[in-house]
């Protein structure tokens, strides 16, 4: 009996606590859903261009690893074509090309995030009183 008194006493503080958040209209949840696909997709574009700003490196530093230390080459830098050795140039471009590896992780790490919290708000939107959603959908309400 005692339990049955519990659990009308939580059934009852769960539908009070939903009483007192208005539910958000379609057009809300709308943005919502748009808002984190637009992120989501913001995060892949930087993704790319990180990857493909990564290979040219990988390419390049490829490429001058057959040449001799003293042969000379030419760097874009600020928009300014500088001439410089191959010894002087391939230290810079892997400091760069593991830079852009360190980024590209971070991005990857935000997208599956992002992605992650997509889904949560996913499922607390469809099923906000479920025993996987709980504390967990307090932050979407």
């Amino acid at each position: 009996m005692a339990q049955q008194i519990t659990q009308r006493k939580q059934q009852g503080e769960k539908e009070g606590m939903a009483a007192n958040f208005p539910r958000p209209t379609y057009s809300e949840l709308q943005n919502q859903y748009t808002n984190y696909k637009n992120g989501l997709q913001q995060i892949a574009s930087k993704i790319g261009d990180v990857e493909s700003e990564a290979e040219e490196h990988k390419l390049v530093l490829e490429t001058l690893a057959s040449l001799p230390g003293e042969r000379k080459c030419f760097r874009m830098i600020n928009g300014v074509l500088v001439e410089r050795t191959v010894k002087d140039v391939v230290p810079a471009l892997k400091t760069n090309s593991d830079g852009l590896r360190k980024v590209l992780e971070d991005l990857v790490k935000q997208y599956n995030s992002k992605q992650v919290e997509m889904e949560k708000w996913k499922v607390c939107l469809f099923l906000p009183s479920s025993s996987f959603g709980g504390h967990m959908c307090e932050e979407f309400t």
